[in-house]
């Protein structure tokens, strides 16, 4: 069985990730390390905050590790929140006033189209690999759901009536951004295991 240290403190993102990674990989994470400051996210790009905390992760441990990044790219508004979803509202992830905000922010709006972006950063053995999920969809006008965190009340994913968060994590790990990004990242560590 693998281990790999999964750069977050995110519950959420952690349970979602084992579970589709499966029993073939453990995910070590951060607190299992020792590791409880924040790792900067000072780039403009997902790709850059990802590499930027996997490679904080692999300088500090020597480890084999991957982290990732998610952004929520709305059209109306010029693919924003984007790198700053988790912040868009204030400092402190919360996903409740972030929602509002981008309620208000489209007020009005015809086009609500939107598209969810994750990028993983795995460094293994010393070299860097990137791998990206999108999933396609739009924002609802109203918040609807318990599952899930952050936007997954508003989003609704292109093919469907509902949103993230009223669906079960399994059917949202299914269809998902970062369901996409994990699948193509465990093809990867399969083929070379």
């Amino acid at each position: 069985m693998k281990k790999l240290i999964f750069a977050t403190n995110n519950a959420h993102k952690l349970s979602e990730v084992q579970a589709l990674l499966g029993d073939a990989f453990t995910l070590v994470t951060l607190k299992q390390c020792g590791i409880t400051e924040d790792i900067p996210e000072t780039s403009p790009t997902l790709e850059g905050n990802a590499l930027q905390k996997a490679r904080y992760i692999y300088e500090k441990l020597g480890c084999d590790c991957f982290a990732d990044d998610t952004g929520l790219e709305v059209t109306a508004l010029g693919g924003a929140p984007g790198v700053h979803s988790a912040r868009y509202a204030t400092d402190g992830h919360d996903f409740e006033a972030n929602n509002l905000l981008l309620l208000k922010n489209l007020e009005g709006v015809a086009d609500r189209s939107a598209r969810f972006r994750t990028v993983i950063a795995l460094i293994l053995d010393g070299k860097e690999y990137l791998f990206e999920g999108i999933v396609e969809g739009t924002i609802a006008t109203s918040q609807s759901g318990t599952e899930g965190f952050g936007y997954d009340p508003l989003f609704v994913p292109s093919g469907e009536i509902i949103t993230f968060a009223q669906m079960s994590a399994d059917a949202k790990n299914a269809i998902s951004h970062r369901g996409r990004a994990v699948a193509k990242l465990v093809n990867f560590l399969k083929v070379g295991s």
